[in-house]
């Protein structure tokens, strides 16, 4: 642990964990002004005390050498960033926008921000772009995150917004846990259910299906380790074995939904035969996955990116909300589809209109009554509000690569090491004409094609509000000063729109008045929380929506009428149909790789890769690989090895672990170039995306492993003063050599020592 956790405390503050979407209350101790401490709030109603051990090493990665204090530009990327005054930074983008809205028009700018935001920098950013530069080319990394999950959402239930609550934990007997490893991805929401199986473990059933063999599959009773991307032909399978068992609810079905028929119709071709031959597992798994769900009293499931993020994402939802609603397992304790958002704030970034098709409020922006509603509230000619979607995440940084979008925003995200397909990346920013990045550090992947940096004051530095998994509102104090000239994201956003001549509409003297505004577009709507307010939420503590009066102690669970937001109030059936992935394995590239997150890091590693602590576990990327794969292929855990698809490389270390199916492997995707300059997990995966939600298919892409020629003395320690990653290690002491006059996707590959 830190020097500086080991200080006295002179005082504890609430505040809210900046990390993923459980969105853990936290308790946040002061020494003189500085956070020395950070421990959960066990009266934060979400996670009770439980915190994992990313928030607690927040405090000494606050004030880093990295840290982004001062506006800077640069008039060319190969030139010095200079310091310059907000005045000159902001005067200098306001009349490049301009320039290139006179020039191209408004559909030439894009702007792309962050889960991270707080619900405020969400909605004022949304406002100026859509409202008042007029175009609707605004989209967030949380379309990496949620986007399949939003769709399945609106297309069976009517609106966004899970169901349930992390109260049904414990009044769930049976959990399906499908395609997340909680327990690396949200572990204090594992730790529930984990405690929740200890409680009673006879009758509590825990079914996982995930083609690894992960820290959630350990707590299972039953594992289903699935073919990458056959999720679709599971839930088909299962639910025609509950049609043919008799343990479907008929009355459920007549009553509260419609098109079931054609659902019952699709999912005849998925015999548990022929559906578990497609997931490659063994017909009688499918059975007993089945029977346990259609038996259970109360079924809870679980999912995030491994039915996200795929090509076939919103059709693994509609296949899920498919059983929920065939066996009348939702809109009561304990039962329901939930899925799990990534970051802090996703939800309360769709809430505010933070994707390129929606308006606040979960308004679309193809609705002539959501545009004329929104118009009206900003005092603006409806005309100025695109009715078009923009693009979308990977669609933005296409077009700018292309050459259609001249200039990039980037607020509080970092996609040149997130994104897939990172050479098209690269393209999208040397192309662009003008970069602007906002952020908290610098150098970032992202920040080192940037024209402008903009200081970005970062947790716990900004007040506003965020929404959580289970749509619970919290308040986020400022506890500490930003430090230089660093500014809250909509304050910076704010500043902008008075340099561009719209002083009159953007007027706020504090996040409290943007969240106002931002609750009265809300008003009636699914997402509804008129009721709440920065001074309610500081002296009741957090709400979940709907919670539409200031004496509505808000709502755990959604739709408990049996009444849902659609035309005719009923939940609609969505017939789902199996597709293999995107890219298939061939001759060349033989394995499937799947990417993903570890326990102790989060997203780029901006922050946590700071922390040596949080990097014993994993100081460098690794590849986890069969061991058939291992022996095919000649690799030897714990040496490195090359990972090549079609479109790039990058370099890991073996982990040989039956862990991972045969024909497949995992390696993390925390590292970007920066941190791991012998190619990132991303320069490999694909662009394919879902039709439907624009959603990538990051879990899934073909590759060819090779083992490195290491050259002689690399076992050597690294040579004083080699600027080695903060966990020195193999692969990041030395640089990567390809053989000479071989080509670069065929070389074999060798390290040579630095």
């Amino acid at each position: 642990m830190s020097q500086t956790t080991r200080q006295p405390v002179d005082r504890w503050v609430k505040s809210y964990c900046p990390y993923c979407g459980v969105g853990c209350g936290l308790l946040v101790g002061l020494h003189q002004g500085r956070v020395v401490k950070v421990k959960g709030d066990p009266d934060h109603p979400s996670n009770q005390g439980d915190i994992c051990a990313k928030p607690v090493y927040l405090p000494p990665v606050l004030q880093t050498p990295d840290r982004l204090c001062h506006p800077q530009m640069r008039a060319h990327r190969g030139e010095e960033f200079r310091r310059v005054s907000w005045d000159t930074a902001l005067e200098h983008v306001a009349r490049r926008l301009e320039q290139i809205l006179a020039e191209h028009g408004p559909d030439a700018i894009g702007f792309y921000g962050s889960g991270q935001f707080t619900t405020e920098d969400y909605y004022l950013a949304n406002k100026f772009v859509k409202g008042f530069l007029g175009t609707n080319n605004f989209d967030a990394n949380s379309r990496l995150c949620m986007a399949s999950a939003v769709a399945g959402y609106v297309r069976g239930l009517g609106a966004d917004g899970p169901p349930t609550c992390y109260e049904d934990i414990q009044h769930a007997d049976c959990f399906f846990l499908i395609g997340t490893n909680m327990a690396d991805c949200h572990p204090v929401l594992y730790q529930k259910i984990r405690r929740r199986k200890a409680e009673d473990p006879d009758r509590v059933r825990v079914m996982v299906v995930d083609p690894r063999r992960t820290r959630t599959a350990s707590i299972a009773d039953l594992h289903l380790p699935i073919r990458p991307g056959s999720d679709v032909a599971l839930l088909n399978g299962m639910l025609h074995v509950l049609l043919e068992a008799g343990r479907v609810d008929p009355d459920f079905i007549a009553r509260y939904t419609r098109d079931f028929h054609q659902v019952a119709a699709a999912v005849q071709a998925y015999p548990p035969d022929r559906a578990a031959a497609l997931c490659g597992i063994e017909p009688e798994l499918l059975v007993e996955a089945a029977m346990a769900f259609g038996q259970a009293q109360a079924v809870l499931s679980f999912w995030s990116m491994g039915m996200n993020q795929s090509t076939q994402g919103v059709a693994k939802n509609s296949a899920l909300l498919n059983l929920h609603l065939a066996t009348g397992q939702i809109a009561r304790p304990g039962a329901g589809p939930f899925s799990l958002t990534g970051q802090p704030n996703a939800m309360g970034g769709r809430e505010a209109g933070g994707l390129a098709h929606l308006l606040p409020g979960y308004r679309q922006v193809t609705d002539p009554q959501h545009r004329a509603e929104v118009a009206a509230h900003w005092g603006i000619p409806v005309e100025r509000l695109s009715p078009r979607p923009g693009y979308s995440a990977l669609e933005l940084f296409e077009a700018a690569a292309a050459g259609k979008v001249k200039a990039l925003w980037i607020m509080c995200s970092n996609p040149a090491a997130s994104m897939p397909n990172l050479a098209q990346v690269d393209e999208a920013l040397r192309r662009a004409e003008l970069v602007v990045v906002q952020d908290a550090y610098h150098p970032t992947d992202t920040s080192r094609y940037a024209h402008v940096l903009l200081p970005a004051a970062q947790w716990p530095e900004k007040e506003g509000v965020m929404t959580n998994s289970e749509r619970r509102l919290t308040y986020l104090p400022a506890i500490t000063p930003p430090p230089g000239e660093a500014l809250p994201d909509w304050q910076i956003i704010a500043r902008l729109a008075h340099k561009m001549g719209f002083a009159q509409s953007f007027t706020y003297a504090s996040a409290a008045e943007v969240f106002a505004e931002f609750v009265a577009l809300t008003r009636g709507r699914p997402c509804d929380y008129a009721g709440v307010s920065h001074e309610r939420l500081q002296r009741e503590g957090p709400l979940q929506w709907p919670c539409p009066a200031a004496d509505h102690p808000g709502s755990p669970r959604l739709y408990t009428g049996r009444v849902f937001p659609t035309g005719d109030g009923r939940a609609c059936f969505q017939p789902a149909v199996h597709q293999e992935i995107h890219e298939q394995p061939d001759d060349e590239y033989p394995l499937v790789l799947n990417t993903g997150r570890l326990k102790d890091q989060w997203h780029t590693m901006t922050r946590t890769g700071k922390v040596p602590q949080l990097l014993k576990e994993a100081p460098e990327p690794f590849l986890e690989i069969h061991p058939t794969d291992a022996a095919r292929w000649q690799l030897q855990d714990g040496r490195p090895v090359a990972i090549i698809s079609r479109r790039g490389r990058a370099v890991a270390v073996a982990r040989v672990t039956d862990d991972v199916r045969p024909g497949t492997c995992f390696m993390p995707f925390h590292w970007g170039r920066l941190l791991s300059p012998h190619g990132a997990a991303n320069d490999l995966t694909s662009a394919a995306r879902d039709p439907i939600s624009r959603q990538p298919e990051l879990k899934a892409c073909a590759v060819r492993v090779q083992p490195m020629e290491i050259e002689a003395g690399l076992e050597e320690k690294a040579p004083a003063g080699t600027n080695c990653h903060p966990a020195p290690s193999l692969l990041h002491c030395y640089h990567l050599a390809s053989v000479p006059g071989q080509d670069r996707n065929s070389a074999p590959l060798r390290l040579a020592k630095t």
